[in-house]
Order: C-alpha cells, then structure tokens, then sequence
C-alpha cells in the first residue's frame, strides 16, 4: 500500500465514504482513514439506518395487532419476537456496510482501519504510520450531546446507540428531548409495548421546523399514546436495581419532582466530534460549539485541509454531509461544486412522517416577506383514504406577488418521499402554479401536494 496519496478521508459516514468514492471518480488517489472497524459511520452503523429498520419492523408490528381487521384480514395471537427484530435491523446494517466495502474496491479507494490524527498539513498519522497527501478531508461526524446529572450507561440510560440494543421492552421509557432522534426511538418502543413520556425543554418538539406543522405532528403522536412534558428541564438523575428515578422541574423555574423509567434515552442532540484529531497542531481552532470553520469551498484555515458534515455549520444530516463531501471533492478537482442550503430536506421517520423543506412560516413572518400559505390534509385525499393514512396535511408557503415556493411541509403518510418533489421546486425556483399545472398521477398522495399549490395560487379543486 502507498503512504501518499491525492486526498486522505478522514471518516467514513456519509459524508465521508461519498467523497472517497466521488473523489476517485475523477480520477484522484484516495485512502480512507476509519476508526469503528466497518464503514458507513454512525448513520449506518447505530443512526438512521439501524432506525429505520425498527421503525419498518415495529410499524409492521402495530399495523398488525391493531389494524389488520379494518381490512378484513384476522390473525390468531400475534406475539413479538424481539431477538428475531433485532436480528434482520442488524442483518441490515451488515448488507450495506459490506456493500460500501465492496464500492471502495470497485473505485480502488484504500480503506484503512484506525484512528487518524492530523500530524501537519498534507500529513494523516494512523497508529505509528504517516501517510502523506496533497489535501486532507474531515469527515468524523458526530457524538452523543451529553448531559449534565445524567450519566449514560446504555444499560438503564441510553443514548440512540443503546436505545437500539435493548433486549426486552420497557415497561417505562422516558425519553430526555424531543427532537428527531427522541421521537423516532421513543414511537419505535411504544408501538412495541412500551409506555414512552418525552420531556423537552422548550415549550415545543422538534424546534426549527414549521411551528403549525409542528403542531398538528405533536396532536398526532398524543393520539397514538406518546405523553409529553414541555418546558422542563432534567435536573439529575439515580439509577437502582428497579430502574432509574429523575429529578425534573420547570424549564422557567419552579418545584422539582420525581419521575420513575425502566429506561431512560438521552437524545438531546448532538455535538461535532473534533476531538483528538490534532486540530491544534496544525493551527485550527473550532468555534465555541466545537465547529470547524471553513470557508465557501469547504477550506480550513489550512488550504489544504478541508472539513465537512456534522463537524461545520449547518444542519447535522446524513444527505447534507453527502452534498457537502461530493462539492468539496468536485472543488479539489478544479469544478464547480455547489450546495443550496435552502433546498436540503429534513425529514422525521416517524409514521405518519414529518418532512420539510425551506423557509417556515415564523421564518418569513420574521423577514418581512409577502406570503400565503395554503394546506390540504390527507383527509381529502383519494390515496390516503383507501390505504387508511389520513392524519396530516400538506403546508406549501409562496410570495405573494412572484408565486414562487418558499417552503413546504408536509405532515402525514410517506412524507420523507412526497417532499422530493418540493425539493426539486425549490432548487429551481418553480412558482405554486409549476406544481399545479404539472400532472399528477390519481390516486397518488403527491395530489395532496398539488391540491396544496392550487390553493397557493388559486383554489383546490377538492374542499
């Protein structure tokens, strides 16, 4: 094996395992540095993936137990095999990961097991090895955000990492956050048995996405038995034989009480992993929330190290890190690579799913912009009334004036894949009335969508 090289990755998630490969596409010698032992980052390994699959299994589960009947179709006695869910979840997560093996072979980009320090501007030291390259790029993801009081132990207090591991169903889990990771792990166990509270924070969950949406999102996870408490902080937290006992109070202030959990997940976020990378000598500094700086071509303070993903500014995404890493290659190699941060999706795989895209309301209220907003729920929707999904609606927000699409938000059935379309819309700048007018298979849950852009620009045709 060469010890130089064109590029060394540092990395291998998303972000990390698409620009080796996009980077040995255009021709460039590419070696890959990661520590875990199989590649594919925290997101395959013990993120969205490995979520995914217990979200499928556990939605199956539901769907079975409770709703088979409405369709005519009767079961005996319908039991959970938990060993046997966990089991295809992590048969899942060995498929991929193997597959990205095979793709770094297929484009001959070196894959090196180990932990990677950056030991001067062109050089990657990985155990008593130095390797050199002509640019250097940071991919290394993120961490659990840990917090104050409450020690994980993934046993009875859990990150996501053990929250996917657990061997029997809680009777209680109280999940710490109320964000994306908390509510996608806190409706897989609930559907399975558990009785799942979540506690944010703030007074809402999932802060940064359409407040409205939002809204309606909360309403409908209440319904399906997810309890919550908003505006409360955790103050600490004991464990014992029994389970685990925490200390809660009022976000603003106020009396503090008890609250009992067989389990406890902590899911409050989480931070850059930036940590022992030997940032510092090479002179890069991180900003007061552990980010690399890095300028419009994904450059350090050092030319020729460049950064990307969870470790910059910007929303923490796998498909986001992916974008980033394919442009910052595109740039090394003399092109034009280019992301708009304004059509980047963000997505809650819940069911029904929460997905989003662009300005939300409170957004252009608070710019001043002339706009309208138009909804159109499910409820009216061919599709979603014969497969039984009518919970949700869509939110499409456009200027008064032009008619072009701000942002769109989408709570209800397969929301994840209906927002592809309004992420195309806004990476071309269509209007309300490009959505519209263009066809629309019937019956198809993207008519929700156009109903929804009708009413932007017009009116719908179907309330």
């Amino acid at each position: 094996m060469s010890n130089s090289f064109d590029l060394i990755v540092i990395g291998a998630g998303p972000g990390g395992y698409v620009a080796a490969i996009k980077a040995a596409q255009l021709g460039m010698n590419v070696a890959c540095v990661e520590k875990r032992g199989a590649l594919g980052g925290t997101c395959l390994n013990v993120g969205c993936i490995p979520s995914k699959a217990l979200l499928e299994s556990s939605e199956r589960f539901e769907e079975t137990l409770h709703h088979a009947a409405e369709h005519g179709i009767k079961t005996g006695k319908v039991s959970l095999d938990l060993k046997t869910m966990m089991k295809r979840k992590d048969e899942v997560v060995d498929g991929l990961t193997k597959g990205i093996e095979g793709l770094f072979k297929k484009n001959k980009v070196e894959y090196i097991k180990g932990t990677a320090t950056i030991s001067g501007a062109n050089e990657v030291t990985v155990g008593k090895t130095k390797y050199n390259a002509k640019n250097i790029l940071i991919a290394t993801g993120s961490d659990v955000m840990p917090l104050p009081g409450v020690d994980i132990d993934e046993k009875q207090i859990v990150s996501s990492t053990g929250a996917l591991e657990l061997d029997n169903v809680p009777g209680k889990m109280v999940v710490v956050g109320g964000g994306v990771i908390g509510l996608e792990l806190g409706s897989v166990w609930r559907r399975l048995g558990a009785e799942v509270e979540v506690i944010e924070f703030l007074d809402r969950i999932v802060p940064g996405m359409d407040a409205e949406t939002c809204k309606q999102f909360h309403r409908i996870l209440e319904k399906q038995g997810i309890s919550f408490r908003l505006g409360t902080k955790v103050t600490g937290a004991k464990k014992s034989k029994t389970g685990v006992e925490l200390t809660v109070e009022p976000a603003a202030g106020g009396k503090a009480e008890k609250i009992k959990a067989d389990i406890v997940l902590v899911s409050i976020g989480r931070k850059p992993y930036t940590d022992k990378l030997g940032l510092d000598k090479v002179g890069i500094k991180t900003d007061d929330r552990g980010r690399i700086p890095v300028n419009h071509h994904f450059q350090t303070s050092v030319p020729s190290i460049y950064a990307i993903g969870d470790v910059i500014a910007g929303p923490m995404l796998a498909h986001k890190a992916e974008e980033e890493g394919v442009a910052a290659v595109e740039i090394m190699a003399g092109q034009a690579g280019h992301i708009n941060y304004d059509a980047i999706p963000g997505v809650i795989y819940t069911w029904p799913e929460l997905a989003s895209v662009g300005k939300t309301e409170e957004q252009l209220k608070e710019s001043g912009v002339k706009y309208v907003s138009s909804k159109f729920p499910f409820m009216a929707n061919s599709r979603g009334r014969a497969i039984g999904q009518t919970d949700g609606f869509v939110k499409i927000l456009a200027d008064k004036e032009t008619d072009e699409v701000y942002g769109v938000h989408i709570v209800g059935p397969d929301a994840g894949t209906l927002i592809a379309e309004a992420v195309i819309a806004l990476e071309y700048g269509a209007s309300s009335e490009d959505i519209a007018r263009t066809c629309h298979a019937h019956p198809s849950l993207n008519e929700a969508v156009k109903e929804a852009a009708l009413g932007a620009f017009a009116k719908p045709i179907h309330i």
